[in-house]
This record gives structure tokens, C-alpha cells and sequence, in this order.
């Protein structure tokens, strides 16, 4: 159907049209078949888990963080909000660069700043210095979203939605693993103590990611304002696109709500667990985690939709099992495991279809859609400390039940609108 094209349509389809043939040209890395051995993608997820961790430190930490710096519960909230708003604007800033830059030098210079952000956080004196820090932190830690379409663009079709799996895995595990991590070296140490050892990992892991990561074509020689036209230009003009990043945003803003809140049922009545206790939490969702990169193998089929129908209801179902975790730990454990399988299986299935949408344009497609995830995940932090200051863990469970339910209300709008479509074209 014919339609009037905007001032911003208009430039942004300027901008395909003036750069795509460059794109798809020979020099483009998408292009050339490379092979992705299982060391090589078992280094890109252990690098995506390790720099993604650094948002995730402080959830177990908050009690602690709280009673040192003096301020009420809900506001050291704020700490992991900063960190996912950091993230957010380094995914609009420095992510589309991984579409013009070589990625085995952007990287690991960007970790390198990664370390001296942490450090900074680890030396706060007061808490508005630490969220300002956080936000540098959360910048920087987007090297992981330059990783992921790295790794798509290097293995081949058959294979990509494997490779995208157990990579977005590796990444889960790093946000779970993170709140094990911290906790149990709060517990002996300090809790600057674990922004200090991220700094000094940070480092070394990017010296590692200089000396290992595969070399590259040379990159298309765009502008950098027009990297960032084209973003806007692939998420006004892309329905798929605008729809899982709806999806993953509320699934990432439910993760966001429970597991921000969790160390405050944990640490109080009728659990009063140490931080260490708490930080061992993040182990249940290990093994959702591990068993959601299967569903890599099933968007590889085209099951993405029936796959996602399906993990958003039982994203719901766990939120409501959590419910009964007030009082009863059994009940909090499951619906965490379900959680967490159903939150990384939904979002496999969004990076392997949106990464389908344009090869070349991998990394502005992903921040298209990694910013509203992340959006969705500081939305949910940051009204997780309100739900919990007005009901405490009912409140923070009604919230997610909100942002869950609300998903699969989208899902199941949507594929009745597609039945519907696919109807009406034979006849």
C-alpha cells in the first residue's frame, strides 16, 4: 500500500538507499562464509557474560550498599536502574560503531574503560557518585552488544540461531552468576571489594579479546550521524523489529522487577539470609538459562512464534508461583527457574529474527532493539523500589504480573492479526 513518505522517512530512506549497495558489497563480513568453531563461541560467551555482569553486582548488594552509605532501601535501587540507563546510552552512543569500526580493536578499548569506571565505583563515597559512576559502567559494558552481531555475522545461516543461543546464554548466565559472584565476596569482604575485582577482570579480559578476536574486512565508511539515522530509520520502518523489541522489553522489565527486589524479601522476615545466602540465589536460574539455548535449534525451524506464545505464558505462570514465595521458598525457587528459561528463550527468538531482517546492519538493528529492552529492564528497576516501598514483595509481584501479562496480551493481538492477514492474501 502506497503511503506518504515523512521528512524523517525520507532521510531515512535516503540513507538505505545511499548505503546499502556499500553494505552488501564484497568488503561486507556477513558476506563471506567464516566459520564459528565451539572455542570461538564459547570465548564470545564467557566475554558477554563477564561484561554484562558488571550491571548486576549490586542486586544482592543493595542491603549492604544501603547501610554504608547511610540511605533508605529503595533509593540504592537506583543503582541498578543508573546501570541499565547507562547501558541504554551506550547502546544509542557506541553500539552502532560496530557497523563502520573494526570490532577486534573497538572492544577491547571499551573494556579498558570498562575497568577504570569500576573503579571509580568502587572508590564512592556517597551515593550519588556511585550512580554516576554506575552509569559510566553501564556505557561501557555494551561491548557485549557489539560482540553479539560480531558473532552472527561470522557463523553461517545453518548455524546462527545456535551460535546466537549459546551466546545470549553465556550472557544470561553472567547476570545470574554476577549476584553469586557478589554476594559471597561481600560476605567476606566489602562490597567495594566486587567493583574492584570486575575492574581488574575487565582489564585482563580485554587484553585477552585484543590478542584472540578474529580480524575483519574493512569496515563501510559511514558517518557516524548516519549510523544513528539509519537506527531510527530500521525501527520506523520495520514492524518485526518494533514488535520483539515490545516483547523483550516487558520480559526484561519483569526480570528486572523480581530479581531487583528479591534481596529485600530474602534479607528480611522470614528468611533474614546473609548476602552471600542471597547472592546464591542467582544459581537457580542457571539451569533455565542453559536449557533456553535450545530454543535456539527451534528458531533455526521457524517455531519463533509458537515458541514465544509459549514461554510468555509461562513467564506469567512463574510470576504467580513467585507470589508464594512471602512465605514459602519452594514455590519462589520454581517460579525463579521458569522465569529465567522463559525470559532467554523469548529473547533468542527476537535476536535471531531481527538479526534476519538486514545482515550488514547487524549492530544499529541491535541497538534498535537493545535499547528498548534495556529500557524495559530500568523501567522495571526503578518501579520495583516504589512496588516495594507500597506493598513490599505483593506489590513487586503485582508489577510483574503487570509487564508479563501485558506481553502475552501483545503476542496473542498479534498472531490473531497475522492469521488473519495470512487469510486474506489467497483469497
Amino acid at each position: 500500500m502506497d503511503r506518504t513518505l515523512t521528512g524523517a522517512d525520507q532521510w531515512g530512506a535516503f540513507v538505505a538507499a545511499r548505503y546499502r549497495w556499500r553494505m552488501s558489497s564484497p568488503v561486507d563480513p556477513s558476506s563471506t562464509v567464516m566459520t564459528m568453531p565451539r572455542s570461538r563461541v564459547a570465548l564470545f560467551a564467557l566475554a558477554c557474560g563477564i561484561t554484562v555482569a558488571n550491571l548486576y553486582y549490586a542486586q544482592p548488594l543493595l542491603p549492604l550498599i544501603s547501610k554504608d552509605l547511610g540511605v533508605p532501601q529503595g533509593r540504592t535501587a537506583l543503582v541498578v536502574t543508573a546501570a541499565q540507563i547507562g547501558y541504554l546510552l551506550g547502546l544509542l552512543l557506541l553500539v552502532p560503531l560496530g557497523d563502520r569500526l573494526v570490532r577486534r580493536r573497538l572492544v577491547p578499548f571499551v573494556m579498558a574503560a570498562d575497568a577504570l569506571c569500576l573503579l571509580a565505583a568502587a572508590a564512592s563515597p556517597q551515593l550519588p557518585i556511585l550512580i554516576v559512576a554506575t552509569v559510566l559502567v553501564g556505557i561501557c559494558s555494551t561491548s557485549a552488544m557489539i560482540l553479539v552481531p560480531f558473532a552472527a555475522s561470522l557463523a553461517d545461516s545453518e548455524r546462527r540461531g545456535r551460535v546466537t543461543g549459546t551466546i545470549m546464554s553465556g550472557l544470561l548466565l553472567g547476570i545470574l552468576l554476577a549476584r553469586v559472584f557478589s554476594g559471597l565476596l561481600a560476605q567476606v569482604t566489602t562490597w567495594r571489594t566486587v567493583y574492584l575485582v570486575a575492574s581488574v577482570m575487565m582489564a585482563l579480559l580485554g587484553l585477552f579479546l585484543f590478542l584472540r578476536l578474529p580480524s575483519e574486512e574493512p569496515r563501510p565508511a559511514i558517518r557516524y550521524h548516519q549510523l544513528l539515522a539509519s537506527v531510527v530509520h530500521y525501527f520506523r520502518s520495520e514492524r518485526l523489529l518494533q514488535l520483539r523489541a515490545v516483547y523483550g522489553g516487558l520480559v526484561f522489565a519483569t526480570f528486572s522487577v523480581i530479581w531487583t527486589s528479591l534481596a529485600f524479601l530474602l534479607a528480611g522476615a522470614p528468611y533474614h539470609y546473609s548476602e552471600g545466602v542471597i547472592g546464591l540465589f542467582g544459581l537457580f536460574g542457571v539451569g533455565g538459562a542453559m536449557a533456553a539455548s535450545y530454543s535456539g535449534h527451534l528458531a533455526d525451524r521457524g517455531m519463533e512464534r509458537h515458541v514465544t506464545g509459549g514461554c510468555l505464558l509461562l513467564l506469567v505462570a512463574s510470576v504467580v508461583l513467585m507470589g508464594l514465595g512471602a512465605h514459602h521458598l519452594v514455590p519462589l525457587i520454581i517460579g525463579l527457574v521458569l522465569a529465567d528459561l522463559a525470559i532467554q528463550a523469548v529473547h533468542i527468538q527476537n535476536q535471531q529474527l531481527v538479526f534476519a531482517i538486514d545482515p550488514p546492519a547487524r549492530s544499529r538493528i541491535n541497538t534498535g532493539y537493545m535499547v528498548v529492552y534495556f529500557l524495559g529492564g530500568a523501567i522495571g528497576s526503578a518501579t520495583a523500589g516504589a512496588a516495594w516501598q507500597f506493598d513490599q514483595w505483593a506489590g513487586v509481584v503485582t508489577l510483574g504480573l503487570f509487564y508479563s501479562g501485558l506481553a502475552l496480551m501483545i503476542w496473542i493481538f498479534a498472531s490473531f492479526a497475522s492469521m488473519r492477514r495470512s487469510v486474506a492474501v489467497p483469497g
